[in-house]
Formats: structure tokens, sequence, C-alpha cells
């Protein structure tokens, strides 16, 4: 798949992260989850398939549409760059994809011509963090192996489970980032 496509199983492993993670509330550092098929995980694990999808199963099956487990990462690096900490995850091949829950303050893009230049001494953070059209957000960005990519959000402003916004394009840095922990 090109890079933006979407994958409905994809979106929905996304909003259910984003939801799972929402149930404990803001303020939180950033989580890493790697995406494995449960059809295949249940395959090789099939004492497994009672806690992984037990609405889903019959016989030991998924079903027709792919579905994916969540499975998170002990340990990622809250202190740490972003962009150091991805740059230092690779997968095995039997990862699927991989997923990544992070908070941030998002500005609109006429807020970036205010920008001041990185080479100005200011603290661009705390800048942002204090501009008043600032948007404090949950975003759920993942990527699969096929190049499907998707991304859940969710703002602090409209914290409500029936508000989160969804779409391959929201953070494609970001998405792209991600990617590239799955490059062998």
């Amino acid at each position: 798949m090109d890079k933006g496509t979407t994958n409905t199983a994809l979106t929905q492993s996304l909003i259910e992260l984003e939801q799972h993670v929402a149930k404990e509330g803001w303020d939180q550092g950033p989580r890493l989850f790697a995406l494995a098929d449960t059809a295949a995980l249940i395959k090789a694990e099939p004492r497994l398939a009672a806690a992984l999808a037990p609405e889903t199963l019959s016989l030991g099956e998924v079903g027709p549409l792919r579905v994916f487990t969540s499975i998170e990462q002990e340990g990622f690096p809250d202190g740490k760059a972003l962009d150091d900490a991805l740059a230092g995850i690779g997968w095995p091949s039997t990862v699927d994809g991989a997923a990544l829950v992070i908070e941030r303050v998002m500005l609109p893009p006429d807020a970036e011509a205010q920008m001041p230049e990185g080479d100005s001494g200011v603290d661009l953070d705390a800048w942002a963090a204090a501009h008043p059209q600032r948007q404090e957000v949950r975003i759920a960005v993942g990527v699969l192996r096929d190049g499907s990519r998707d991304c859940a959000l969710r703002l602090r402003t409209r914290d409500a489970d029936d508000e989160v916004l969804s779409g391959p394009t929201l953070v494609p840095h970001l998405a792209e980032a991600l990617a590239q922990t799955l490059k062998e």
C-alpha cells in the first residue's frame, strides 16, 4: 500500500488503543505498542485465544476481518527526544506493525508564521505551550509493514470517545518516523 493509505483494521485498532490509554487520563508519557495479527497470534499461541478475542472467536478463528492485538512495550523512554528514541527501535519480522500514543501541544497552521526562529534562544516548547491557540492532543499513530498508516487524535478540550478524529495524514512526520522502526 502507498504511504498514507488507511487500513480499516488499523484504524479500529488505533481508536481502541487511544480509548484504552484515555481511561488513565491525561498527562501520560509516550507509550509504544507492537501490533500483531490476532489470527496469527492465536495460531501460534492457542491458549491466548480466549484472552485476545473472546467476542469474535468461533472454534479458534477470528473471522474474515483482520484484527490486530496491541502489545505494550515496557520502558519506552519518556525523557529522551522522540526521534532519538524511535531511531533505536527495531522490530522482529513477527511484528506486523507498531503504534505510538503520545500527548502533544498542537498549533493551528497560521501560528507557524508567528513562531520564533530556532536559533533565537526561545524555548519553542514553552512558547507553544503558552500560545493562546494551542490545543493539547493525544495522538495514537500506527503503521503496518504493508505501508498502511493511520492516526486517532483526541483534543483535550473535546475529551469524549465520540469526538476522536482519525485519518492517515494527521501526523505524517510521526507516522514516517514510526514506519522506520519496521525497516529491516
